[in-house]
């Protein structure tokens, strides 16, 4: 098993499109990359901790590889928006992969320069790739927060 860790937006809806991806054999939301330990959603959500609300995904990389799940992530946000996503505005929304290995870290410079130079985008790609970072599940009414409601989306 391996571990990826994305922060694309409101991480629900995220989650979501993770836990349906085979291979994928475990999600969890919750906060990374700021400087408050064990920060709550409250907290997160002043964006003063330095948090990004993230989706942390184990796999399986005989079944899905990470590239796969990088395509995943950057099919399924607008990576040109720095800190939103649709109405969600704050640093906690910014894009980011936080990477586990070096070979994340290629992996996903590679992905963001490729789909620069494809021009899939009409603006830059903003997307963080940072090391990751102490990662904080997020409380638990969070966790599987579409699929305990019977929804598959967030979106309108």
């Amino acid at each position: 098993m391996e571990t990826a860790t994305f922060g694309a937006g409101c991480f629900w809806g995220v989650e979501a499109t993770f836990r349906q991806t085979p291979g994928v054999t475990a999600t969890a939301v919750g906060y990374e990359g700021g400087t408050l330990k064990n920060p709550t959603y409250q907290d997160v959500c002043t964006d003063r901790t330095g948090h990004a609300e993230v989706v942390q995904v184990a796999f399986d990389p005989s079944k899905v590889s990470y590239d796969d799940l990088l395509t995943l992530f950057f099919e399924n946000h607008d990576p040109t928006t720095l800190n939103r996503q649709g109405p969600d505005h704050g640093s906690q929304y910014r894009s980011a992969v936080f990477f586990h290995s070096p070979e994340q870290r290629e992996a996903a410079e590679q992905k963001k320069a490729a789909l620069e130079a494809s021009g899939a985008f009409k603006r830059p790609i903003v997307t963080e790739i940072v090391p990751a970072q102490t990662f904080y599940a997020a409380e638990e009414y969070h966790q599987q927060y579409l699929e305990k409601r019977g929804l598959a989306t967030c979106h309108i």
